[in-house]
């Protein structure tokens, strides 16, 4: 038996082609029943994201699998082999594994890090149970992705710090504020990105929220939306005294916000601080406000700066979390190689046990009594447990080696258990 997977990612394939491979829940349990019909395939699961479409599956025949895989996803698609071969991943054994530990733990996301795919895996392979696509070493694979994943976020640092604008701001504001809980923020402007930033800051603990913009009915929304409060965008001055945090994100062609304002609102505030993000190109936001006491103005180049910074570090914290990749894989792995010997293993006591009882039989009327008897049944069956013991620890044992194989073959010859046979080899 092997694992193997074959799909493809943002890595290989642009939305044009990944949008054709897309399964929909409404249609995973068709997708997951013709590909478990597949004689092939042995137990299978799907991951469809925006980002990603993959087939996992455990297969007899490594080449026959990937063909299967690959046939089904030209099928699911209906492009032209050619354009799908050119996307198109194959990974067995340990580089399947390695793979799914990565994507699993977020080293393979398009931003390493995020949390969102283990639960996409999650939902997943709930639903492959749920159609009874999986069977033991599916299930165990991926109980120990999410292990693996976990131990990812535990020992590294791989999911810290802000690595968008949006959540660059609140970060940013947190820092500066000592905390975002119990605090006032105002967003000028009622855009993708100010609605993003809205959404973040809430997340955060933002007690009370401000939403200004030219069309007041899309300030009511969003405000509606976060349970904030709609302004008029004339009176947006009027109400800096009371906000920690200042978002503008209107795009005038001049600045908005002036030195002579934010000074009258510091010292309205009594110089309690005030956080100013301005992400509007061109700037609305006077850069000579910097120069206040305890007035701190960040715009999109500051924060965008922090976010390649951010990237950077998670790009170190990924080194780290690829060791314990490495070394699950290799554990995992040497468990899946270790089922190798089980049917020899079995098959070896079976046959010790069958000669046992043969030879038993043969001067059982020779014994006068059940205690003769059960004496000697105990005696030959202590005898055959000590005779096998030694050869059953080495099987287990070397069939994680690279002279696995050759045990197990050499093991099946002495003892004639060609019937026992198995198919071998996870690389």
């Amino acid at each position: 038996m092997n694992i193997i997977l074959v799909g493809l990612s943002h890595r290989t394939a642009p939305i044009a082609i990944r949008e054709r491979f897309s399964i929909s829940e409404a249609q995973m349990s068709e997708a997951l029943c013709r590909m478990k019909a597949d004689p092939m395939i042995e137990e299978c699961f799907i991951l469809s994201t925006c980002n990603r479409a993959e087939a996992v599956a455990v297969v007899k025949d490594t080449e026959v699998g990937f063909k299967s895989l690959e046939t089904f996803w030209m099928q699911e698609s209906k492009l032209p082999p050619e354009q799908i071969r050119s996307a198109l991943y194959f990974y067995s054994a340990t580089d399947a594994l390695r793979h799914i530990f990565r994507v699993a733990s977020s080293l393979d996301s398009m931003i390493v890090g995020e949390p969102q795919i283990l639960g996409q895996m999650k939902d997943a392979f709930d639903l492959a149970m749920l159609h009874k696509a999986t069977g033991m070493l599916l299930n165990k694979m991926f109980k120990k992705a999410i292990s693996v994943a976990k131990r990812v976020r535990t020992e590294t640092k791989i999911s810290e710090s802000a690595v968008s604008v949006a959540f660059a701001a609140v970060e940013l504001g947190e820092k500066i504020l000592g905390g975002l809980q119990k605090k006032t923020a105002m967003i000028i402007g009622a855009g993708d990105m100010a609605e993003l930033v809205a959404r973040h800051f809430v997340a955060n603990g933002v007690q009370s929220l401000l939403i200004a913009n030219r069309n007041f009915d899309r300030a009511l929304a969003l405000a509606k939306e976060f349970n904030g409060i709609p302004i008029q965008l004339e009176a947006f001055i009027g109400a800096i005294p009371q906000c920690d945090i200042v978002l503008c994100s209107v795009g005038a062609p001049n600045y908005i916000i002036h030195v002579e304002e934010v000074s009258r609102a510091i010292a309205i505030r009594q110089n309690r601080p005030i956080f100013f993000i301005d992400i509007s190109v061109p700037r609305n936001i006077d850069p000579k406000i910097n120069q206040l006491d305890n007035v701190f103005l960040y715009d999109i180049d500051d924060l965008q700066m922090a976010v390649a910074s951010n990237l950077e570090n998670r790009k170190q914290e990924a080194l780290k979390a690829e060791e314990i990749i490495l070394e699950e894989v290799s554990r995992f792995s040497k468990w899946f190689k270790s089922l190798e010997a089980v049917p020899m293993i079995i098959a070896l006591k079976d046959r010790a046990e069958a000669i046992r009882r043969a030879e038993i039989e043969k001067i059982l009327s020779k014994l006068n009594t059940p205690v003769e008897r059960e004496i000697l049944d105990t005696l030959t069956r202590a005898i055959v447990n000590k005779l096998l013991h030694d050869p059953l620890t080495v099987l287990k044992e070397e069939s994680n080696s690279a002279n696995g194989n050759m045990m197990l073959e050499a093991a099946s010859r002495l003892f004639r258990l060609e019937d026992a046979g198995t198919s071998r080899g996870t690389d």
